[in-house]
């Protein structure tokens, strides 16, 4: 693959930016996982869940980057096992690594892609939501008929659709960086001498 020095190099580097891919998605990956259940959990729990414009796109999207977020990680994992085994006798070929690197690559992209497209969905639909809003200070003010229970007027934005947004911005930024670190390591592999 290399020679001796240039290969404890990459051994190091891959098991430096695997450790650092894992531990920054495993992070982000409890903050999505927080925000979706919180998400899952508020909205059953509101009392006007039912008004919310189209979130469901947006948060499907997201649990599926989620989703792909967990396999990256098992990707991360495989390559600071690979980093490892560079260091040993029996040590992976430069097509078997730089595969292994492609393929958390790939996953990552796919990832964000799903990530961008929830983040579009979810934008959207807030958007058509916001535009609902009756002009004034609070977003939505309340009808009170005399002898009768107040309603809503407008469709004001909740915390727990904020959230939403929340969570598929994490997501976004889980695969990123595993994208940005999966091309460095790819040209670190490639890096002619």
């Amino acid at each position: 693959m290399a020679d001796r020095l240039d290969l404890q190099l990459i051994s190091a580097a891959l098991r430096r930016m695997g450790w650092i891919r894992f531990w920054t998605q495993v992070v982000l990956a409890v903050v999505v996982v927080g925000v979706l259940v919180f998400n899952n959990i508020g909205g059953r729990l509101a009392a006007n869940s039912s008004r919310a414009l189209g979130l469901g796109p947006g948060i499907s999207l997201t649990t599926l980057s989620f989703l792909v977020l967990l396999w990256c990680l098992w990707q991360s994992w495989l390559t600071v096992r690979c980093g490892r085994a560079l260091s040993s006798p029996v040590r992976p070929s430069k097509g078997e690594t730089a595969r292994l690197i492609k393929r958390g690559l790939l996953a990552d992209l796919g990832g964000l892609v799903l990530a961008v497209l929830g983040y579009q969905s979810l934008a959207g639909s807030l958007f058509v939501q916001a535009s609902q809003q009756v002009p004034g200070f609070f977003g939505a003010q309340i009808q009170m008929p005399a002898g009768t229970q107040g309603r809503v007027v407008g469709l004001p934005i909740t915390s727990i659709e904020m959230f939403s947004v929340l969570g598929n911005t994490q997501v976004l930024f889980a695969h990123l960086i595993g994208l940005v670190i999966s091309l460095w390591l790819l040209q670190r592999i490639y890096r002619p001498r």
